[in-house]
């Protein structure tokens, strides 16, 4: 299944129906008075977070989606029928911003969140609803409102506890793969990996903790440059990042460097997010030969691990677990004290 993490559609709400102008024409019944029913209400559109789903891609083949209208109110005083309302769903983790003005919508976190998108129309008011004492065979009715009909774009940001950040390269997707049951492309050129990749970590005692593995950043990826910034918001929704450095990287610190300017660039929130350095590919380094230099003295700790070879793999594990638990202690302690 191809990984689609943007889109744009059309959404447009039911037109409401409109009023009836009817009089009653009953036998034995002089005068009845009017009887025009209101218009039934435009059927609405509405997202719903569907844990199902992980990609975008029915919204690629299909760029429009209109609800019902309506039914004209009737005679006798009957009401229209009201259009159906259409739910479309989408992978948890989309935002949703109406294309023509960039306002932000809503989110869908949570599997079964809902977020309505086109509101549809009123349905119109019959002549019935017109009549008073002075004014006993009113002729009025009202026409049915339009739906909302808008552009709208929906960005699908992953949720994951660990994001793994680092330049092409750098053996992220071999991690990914050793230490899940994923199965990430892996090669030996640059830009192997072209869409995010989820595993989930299993440890002992049942614990467990999803990662994903992010497409490599290179300088200017926060501008657009290489993948660009599409795959960068994917890591908006972590709790923990894991900057990756191979320790055959010609200089590990500027690449260090390069991958913390370029988080901070695109998301300062997301550069104060916890991490850790983690030195990658030490298998390649002869028995004698000393670990390349790197500082990282705000990352709290760095790991050496080779995942081709299995070693640093089960402290690492261990070490994003604690993170990760940490993170989700603060925020439900955020949580808990809302309101103060």
């Amino acid at each position: 299944m191809s990984f689609i993490d943007h889109a744009a559609i059309r959404v447009t709400a039911g037109t409401g129906g409109s009023g009836c102008m009817a009089f009653r024409r009953e036998t034995f019944v002089p005068k009845g008075g009017p009887s025009g029913g209101d218009g039934g209400h435009g059927g609405s559109i509405y997202l719903r977070a569907d844990p199902q789903l992980s990609t975008l891609l029915d919204y690629r083949y299909r760029t429009h989606w209109k609800a019902d209208r309506g039914q004209h109110g009737m005679g006798k005083n009957r009401t229209g029928r009201s259009g159906d309302d259409v739910w479309l769903p989408v992978p948890a983790g989309t935002l949703v911003r109406d294309a023509t003005t960039g306002e932000v919508l809503g989110e869908l976190v949570e599997p079964g969140d809902e977020l309505l998108v086109a509101k549809g129309g009123r349905g119109g008011r019959g002549n019935a609803r017109f009549a008073t004492p002075t004014h006993q065979a009113p002729r009025e009715w009202e026409r049915g409102e339009e739906g909302e009909d808008r552009q709208i774009e929906l960005v699908l940001k992953l949720i994951a506890d660990v994001g793994l950040v680092g330049e092409p390269n750098a053996g992220k997707s071999t991690l990914l793969s050793v230490v899940s049951a994923a199965r990430p492309k892996i090669a030996h050129y640059p830009f192997t990996t072209l869409r995010p990749n989820l595993g989930v970590v299993g440890l002992s005692d049942g614990r467990s903790f999803v990662m994903a593995d992010i497409p490599g950043l290179i300088e200017g990826a926060h501008e657009g440059k290489g993948l660009g910034d599409r795959f960068l918001q994917h890591i908006e929704r972590t709790r923990v990042l894991a900057y990756l450095i191979p320790v055959d990287a010609p200089d590990p610190q500027a690449a260090y460097a390069t991958l913390r300017r370029e988080v901070a660039e695109y998301s300062p929130a997301v550069a104060d997010k916890p991490f850790v350095v983690v030195r990658t590919k030490t298998d390649l380094l002869a028995d004698d030969a000393p670990m390349p230099a790197l500082e990282a003295p705000e990352a709290g700790t760095i790991l050496d691990v080779s995942a081709v070879a299995g070693r640093g793999i089960d402290e690492l594990n261990e070490l994003l677990w604690r993170l990760v638990r940490a993170a989700q202690d603060t925020e439900e302690a955020a949580a808990g004290a809302w309101p103060p």
